[in-house]
């Protein structure tokens, strides 16, 4: 992965700090990333978007990053470059956003009027956020072959099981049973001692700073 550079170091200081225009830097540095990120996702997921959508999106990438005192740059360990990490984060969260839309117009299609509620944290969108980059990055490491590759799309570019087993030529229902042989092995590096394991990035909005 690329270096985390002095440049992102001195950004990511002053972010933290609060310091004045230091987030109006970031969104200068970063904005484009994360419409390439997001482009990126509904292409893989074959989402049609507006550009309001897109834009939509962006915001709620921007506001998690905001959220809980700058959370998600807190979590950040350096052993990326900030923008790899963003990336992921950005992935992550256009994902969510893609599911809780289908849910939502596939309710309206069947009539329901009832509140419509985000999906359960045991679907895939919710387990994309379970390991942070850095830790999903320590357990290639100690991949190889279609294991990886299946951890690494379903990680890092946010593809479903079914964008998966076409992918990869392999059966759908061995997709599932591979992820969670990793996430065991997240949980036994994570007791080893060898990386920390996080709670999962919240999708609580607040206020933008």
């Amino acid at each position: 992965m690329a270096a985390f550079t002095d440049l992102d170091r001195d950004l990511l200081r002053r972010c933290l700090a609060k310091q004045p225009g230091s987030w109006n830097d970031f969104v200068d540095r970063f904005l484009g990333l994360i419409y390439h990120a997001i482009h990126f996702t509904a292409h893989l997921r074959s989402a049609r978007l507006s550009p309001e959508d897109i834009e939509d999106i962006a915001s709620e990438v921007l506001v998690q990053i905001l959220a809980d005192d700058f959370k998600v740059l807190r979590l950040f360990q350096k052993k990326s470059s900030l923008s790899t990490y963003l990336t992921v984060i950005a992935r992550r969260i256009c994902v969510h956003e893609l599911t809780r839309r289908q849910t939502i117009r596939e309710a309206i299609q069947n009539g329901h009027t009832r509140l419509i509620q985000t999906a359960p944290d045991d679907t895939e969108a919710a387990q994309k956020g379970m390991e942070k980059l850095e830790e999903v990055d320590a357990l290639l490491r100690k991949l190889a072959g279609k294991e990886r590759e299946i951890v690494r799309q379903f990680y890092l570019e946010g593809r479903t099981y079914e964008e998966i087993s076409t992918a990869l030529n392999m059966p759908v229902n061995s997709i599932g049973s591979v992820l969670s042989r990793a996430r065991s092995r997240l949980r036994a590096l994570s007791d080893s001692g060898q990386m920390p394991v996080v709670n999962p990035v919240k999708t609580k909005k607040t206020a933008k700073k």
